[in-house]
């Protein structure tokens, strides 16, 4: 990839004496970003099946969590790249984190009233933060050094988002999951007042995590503000006339690459999404253990992602992302038939060959995009509303098989095979006339 809006900096970065030292606190930075945002996401894989109860809801209402922080994506995409446009990267980050910060805060009203729709507000406001901070440090970690290397930068940023994977899930069994179920005859035999007791205590648990996440917003978002970052503005006397919005899909590379994006998220939060009820489902286990086995999910998703990094340096990255839909694709199947802990197992590999997807996606996508880089971001930051779409779907059709969770697997087996298709045949760099 090779912006003509950054070439000059890149440039720089490969060949002046010791400048690419000035780039490492900027890189260290923005990696910091990929955790945070990577702890906003998975904490919704344990708000889902716990909001449930709270809430009282069914499979498909729950998924209206994801629906919610992902749709927030694709109205936030194409605005998020106007914002970079008009007001630079630095100042997009730090919006992006105070709107990220405003919405972890009105978890508190929502707790307090228990009421799902405010939840759900609150979850769209987190979302469009997400979307600023993703649709800035994603393009920005690709051009913070030599273009062909930022599949590898990118992968290694994402590796802290697979950090967070590991720890989100460890932080949530901790503090927001009770670990106390009641059947359905057991609440209804509650009398009013302990019943309305309990749901509030359960939503109020949620309080405590997201003070402080969005403290930490808050502090981090004042470090960026006084933080030197260099700027990524073209230094070219030369404009080069870029397409419209919609007309930048004539590169078919990209055009494919929204679409994996697409099939990739909605794979990914399906999986997460209901993760804790097909392990007590499938698996036998209580709600806590359930919640610490996502959490050794999420270290696998971290390790794959540094193990995939690895692997860049030798392999393809298109190659790469192939092999890694076919294992995927296999183990979906084992999910979906296996019993008893082989299902939990199933499920730690794909999140480990899920890995380096989405990161492996989004940089085959901007591949020879030059000045359309930024437009080409927000269509793959839009794309993420596969996780707001197809979640929705897997719920629905695990109510219509009678809560058989491992039903549901069927759709990210398909989501799965989308994304091989891209890996050989679509990545591949074409401007359709």
């Amino acid at each position: 990839m090779q912006p003509t809006s950054q070439t000059v900096d890149q440039h720089e970065i490969v060949t002046e004496k010791g400048s690419s030292k000035k780039y490492l606190l900027p890189f260290i930075l923005v990696t910091s970003l990929f955790f945070l945002w990577g702890m906003a996401h998975n904490l919704d894989s344990i708000l889902i099946p716990h909001l449930k109860k709270a809430c009282e809801l069914n499979n498909r209402q729950s998924t209206l969590i994801d629906t919610a922080v992902f749709f927030a994506y694709f109205i936030m995409a194409i605005p998020s790249g106007m914002l970079i446009k008009r007001f630079g990267y630095k100042n997009s980050i730090i919006t992006g984190l105070l709107v990220f910060a405003a919405g972890a805060f009105l978890f508190v009203p929502a707790a307090n009233t228990r009421t799902y729709e405010l939840f759900l507000f609150a979850l769209f406001v987190i979302g469009c933060g997400l979307t600023i901070l993703e649709t800035s440090a994603n393009p920005y970690a690709t051009i913070l050094g030599p273009p062909e290397s930022s599949s590898k930068r990118l992968n290694l940023a994402s590796s802290f988002n697979g950090l967070a994977a590991m720890v989100a899930p460890i932080v949530g069994s901790l503090f927001i999951l009770s670990g106390t179920n009641h059947t359905p005859e057991q609440m209804e035999a509650m009398p009013d007042a302990a019943r309305a007791a309990y749901l509030l205590e359960e939503a109020s648990s949620v309080k405590l995590p997201y003070i402080i996440l969005g403290s930490v917003l808050v502090l981090v978002a004042i470090l960026f503000y006084f933080m030197h970052l260099p700027s990524m503005k073209t230094q070219h006397e030369e404009v080069e006339e870029k397409p419209g919005f919609f007309s930048v899909l004539k590169f078919s590379h990209l055009s494919w690459a929204v679409a994996a994006q697409f099939f990739y998220v909605g794979a990914q939060v399906c999986i997460t999404s209901f993760f804790i009820r097909i392990a007590q489902q499938g698996a036998g286990l209580d709600e806590k253990t359930a919640g610490y086995y996502l959490g050794i999910y999420g270290f696998l998703f971290m390790a794959g992602r540094f193990i995939g990094t690895f692997f860049l340096k030798f392999i393809k990255d298109y190659v790469l992302l192939s092999i890694y839909c076919v294992c995927s694709i296999l183990l979906c199947l084992v999910a979906i038939y296996g019993t008893g802990v082989y299902v939990i197992y199933a499920l730690g590999g794909i999140g480990f060959f899920m890995s380096i997807m989405f990161p492996t996606i989004f940089s085959l996508g901007l591949v020879g995009l030059k000045s359309n880089t930024e437009t080409g971001s927000s269509w793959l930051v839009m794309a993420i509303v596969g996780g707001a779409i197809l979640p929705y779907g897997m719920g629905t059709l695990i109510d219509m098989n009678h809560d058989d969770i491992q039903s549901g697997y069927i759709i990210p087996l398909l989501c799965f095979v989308i994304i091989l298709y891209f890996g050989i045949f679509g990545h591949k760099v074409k401007v359709v006339k």
